[in-house]
């Protein structure tokens, strides 16, 4: 065994010399590593593992490849071929499938997750495993009864679990349900010999948080096959502490009834680290009462990662007390594919392996080699590290949210919490923006239901945001009972897989300060919004809670009695039309149909908003704009029958005036021959009678003063083309829908003044003209027209003020506007 262990070792030692040397170099290390080996197999294993995941992690495709992928689709299952391929063509179509068709579908390129030298040990030992269980049977027990003494070992010395077992697994849901039967072993004696027979006596009741996992009860109800009614969720405490903590005294009478009843207490699970905002039970006095009533007490959760640290908070220490625990140290550390462990107390060695929790076959106690092998390669200061530097990351995040307005936090320990929640939140009214202290506050109590819909919808759009511009941070939204939506950042679980680091953090925050602007200015438009749309007449308010934006809106088509499915196809028509132009605008806003699934259908969906957004402008321009839309619509379905119509008159009017034609030049002329002859002798003149279709006037008229005038005769003067009546003049480089900087009533005001100052500084600029410019006749008619303008708004204003009293100055503003 002694040499076995020492060829594994220096084989892994080998093994990763070879990335980081040239190719000369690694064939050099590669013929090294089969001298000192004793057995070449484990030197070839190792080899092979390491060209292959050169080739997985090397995602750089050339263009003819990808072009052929396109077309040939690699990816479709076919016969198996008889002669087999090689180990390149293999592991080509294996990179084919794990990347598929994510670059056709998507600009983004996507790479495999760089795991780094630990997570090639870790895969290094599920290639080990598999050659190890080949071995003899006597040598396969000795490796693998050291393989798992000594991880077990690490794991209880690590995170201080004196006297413990382990227990390896690559569900993390199965440890739990290992315990359950070790715990229905232990307290029903002749459940081995009679089966489920014994639990009719006294029912089994399993006690849960209802913060607990999603679905985890009814999981281990269908695993152990007892019905629901053994599984008791136990209410978070609504008064006093955490609302994510068991209620204690409501457990206790809760298994004070189960007792009187009948029922047999049987297994308490508590949290360090809840899933949703990492919050700790208070496993104390959860213990002491699993003690009062001989139940077990089973701990889970992500916060039970510190008890690696030096400081432990003494709500997590308080783990090392309970009979079980889930440790998930393929997330803490980064190490892809090894398995979670459970470690437990127990002191009967067969009701253990009644329950599963240990094996006779040596070939299973293979799952810790994976973590054996990273554990090693880690070290007890690289552990320690990789959590250290989770917990200063939440740390840093919780800080910098401090300082922020409009940013609430749920965080159990603001000294030393590895789960960092937070949500934004603006009162609708009596805001106090300099209240700070108020505002930084920990989140208390839910809001009404539709303002909380709301918040909802902006905290999901922030942490979809936040996701999305700093992928590296690994927050993501989270959904809570209390609290509502909010955005969680917990780097236990992620940093170590993205590579966290301060600066993602740093990144992070300034995201967000620039997201919390659009939020707050969002936030209080949406009811001046509503109120404009509800006033203007033609638009139509859609209220969509969960709509991310400022708001709604349906251009409202008036129908003139057509069916319903017309009319839903010219609403459908109108408003995506209206959508087309609202987008050709040059503004800031986002215009859209809503979302993909749920949205309303024919509206208008208004995105995020700043605060300079002029919300009646908007309004007016988007009412303006699908009347003209409607009007056009009308103006050509009325042209449509009308043309219909007259192309029916006008084939009456040419038929009618054909036969008068025969009437008028006889019968003999319509003979061939005779009727050439007696044109040639006696010519037939007509004035040629034709007609002409006026579209503006919808009339049929004659031809014969074209022919006479050689020019169309007058007709009705067509109506102008509807526009929108919006004029708004903008300062340079000012978008739509921007407030402009001057307020309305100083220009009104100073009208008369500035007129003459523009007049002053158009005749300044004029002579600065070079030599080879001149100014055009429609230029010089526009500077002489603002002149005539400005003298007139001139003399009016002299006139009034010198006719009329001071309080009439305004009146006669308006007029000399108006004149």
């Amino acid at each position: 065994m002694g040499g076995v262990s020492l060829n594994i070792k220096l084989g892994l030692d080998f093994l990763f010399l070879t990335p980081r040397t040239s190719e000369p170099q690694q064939r050099c290390t590669w013929l090294t590593l089969e001298a000192l080996m004793v057995d070449p197999t484990l030197a070839e294993m190792g080899k092979n593992l390491n060209e292959a995941m050169k080739m997985l992690e090397d995602n750089q495709r050339k263009v003819e490849e990808e072009n052929e992928k396109k077309y040939a689709r690699k990816d479709i299952p076919g016969p198996l071929q008889g002669s087999g391929q090689d180990m390149v063509s293999i592991l080509q179509l294996v990179q084919n499938l794990m990347h598929g068709e994510e670059e056709e579908e998507t600009s983004q390129t996507y790479r495999l997750q760089n795991v780094g030298e630990q997570g090639h040990m870790a895969l290094l030992g599920h290639s080990l495993a598999a050659y190890i269980s080949v071995l003899d049977r006597e040598r396969l027990r000795k490796l693998t009864t050291r393989i798992l003494s000594d991880t077990t070992l690490w794991l209880c010395r690590l995170f201080r679990y004196e006297n413990g077992s382990a227990y390896y697994h690559e569900d993390d849901r199965e440890g739990l349900l290992k315990i359950c039967r070790l715990v229905i072993h232990t307290r029903y004696e002749d459940y081995t010999i009679e089966g489920f027979n014994v639990l009719y006596s006294k029912q089994p009741v399993i006690y849960i948080s209802s913060a607990a996992r999603t679905g985890l009860g009814q999981a281990l109800c269908n695993q152990l096959g007892l019905p629901l009614s053994c599984m008791c969720h136990v209410p978070c405490n609504t008064m006093f502490g955490s609302q994510h903590q068991m209620d204690v005294a409501l457990l206790d009478r809760v298994i004070k009834d189960d007792v009187e009843s009948g029922k047999l207490p049987l297994l308490l699970v508590a949290n360090a680290g809840t899933p949703g905002a990492g919050h700790t039970d208070k496993l104390g006095r959860l213990k002491e009462l699993c003690e009062q009533y001989n139940m077990w007490l089973h701990v889970e959760g992500v916060n039970l990662a510190t008890l690696a640290l030096g400081y432990v908070s003494s709500s997590v220490l308080a783990a090392t007390k309970c009979d079980s625990m889930t440790l998930t140290l393929g997330s803490w550390l980064g190490l892809p594919a090894v398995p979670a462990v459970t470690l437990y107390r127990h002191e009967d060695p067969s009701l253990s392996l009644a329950a599963g929790l240990t094996s006779s076959q040596p070939v299973e106690k293979l799952r810790a080699l994976p973590l054996w092998l990273s554990l090693q390669y880690l070290g007890h200061d690289g552990i320690v590290e990789r959590i250290k530097h989770a917990s200063q990351l939440s740390q840093r995040l919780l800080e910098n949210l401090k300082n922020l307005d409009f940013i609430k936090t749920s965080v159990e320990d603001e000294l030393s919490s590895p789960v960092v929640v937070f949500k934004f939140f603006q009162e609708y009214s009596n805001r106090d923006q300099t209240s700070h202290a108020a505002q930084a506050s920990t989140i208390q109590h839910p809001i009404i239901s539709s303002e909380r819909h709301v918040y909802d919808t902006f905290n999901q759009w922030l942490g979809e945001q936040l996701a999305q511009l700093v992928p590296a941070s690994g927050v993501d939204v989270v959904e809570l009972e209390d609290e509502g939506t909010c955005v969680r950042f917990s780097p236990l679980m992620t940093s170590a897989v993205l590579g966290t680091e301060i600066q993602d953090i740093d990144q992070l925050v300034d995201c967000l300060k620039m997201k919390i602007p659009v939020l707050t200015s969002t936030l209080q438009l949406r009811e001046e919004f509503e109120q404009e749309v509800r006033r203007t007449p033609g638009l139509l308010y859609i209220e969509d809670l969960s709509w991310p934006g400022l708001g709604v809106v349906r251009y409202n088509y008036h129908s003139d009695g057509k069916n319903d499915d017309k009319q839903e196809k010219e609403l459908e028509k109108i408003n995506t039309e209206l959508l087309k132009k609202l987008n050709e605008l040059e503004s800031d806003l986002t215009f859209s149909l809503g979302p993909e699934f749920g949205g309303q259908k024919n509206c208008v969906y208004i995105g995020m908003v700043t605060e300079d957004l002029d919300v009646s402008e908007l309004v007016e321009t988007i009412a303006a704009t699908g009347r003209e839309i409607e009007e056009n619509s009308r103006l050509l379905e009325n042209m449509t029958e009308v043309v219909r119509k007259g192309i029916q008159e006008a084939q009456l009017q040419l038929q009618k005036a054909n036969e008068e034609r025969l009437l008028e030049e006889g019968l003999l002329r319509q003979i061939p021959v005779v009727g050439s002859v007696l044109n040639w002798f006696s010519p037939f003149q007509a004035s040629p009678k034709g007609r002409t279709f006026n579209l503006t006037a919808g009339s049929l008229e004659s031809t014969e003063s074209m022919y006479i005038s050689k020019a169309q005769g007058t007709g009705t003067t067509p109506p102008p083309t509807p526009t929108s009546s919006l004029s708004k003049q903008r300062l340079p480089g000012q978008k739509v829908f921007k407030r402009s900087l001057r307020s309305s009533d100083a220009l009104s005001e100073t009208s008369s003044i500035s007129h003459c100052d523009d007049l002053e500084k158009m005749d300044q600029r004029a002579p600065a003209l070079s030599p080879g410019q001149e100014q055009g006749p429609l230029e010089t008619q526009k500077l002489e027209e603002q002149k005539e303008v400005a003298k007139a708004a001139t003399t009016d204003t002299e006139a009034t003020q010198s006719d009329q009293p001071l309080h009439d100055c305004t009146e006669a503003e308006e007029q000399g506007s108006q004149r």
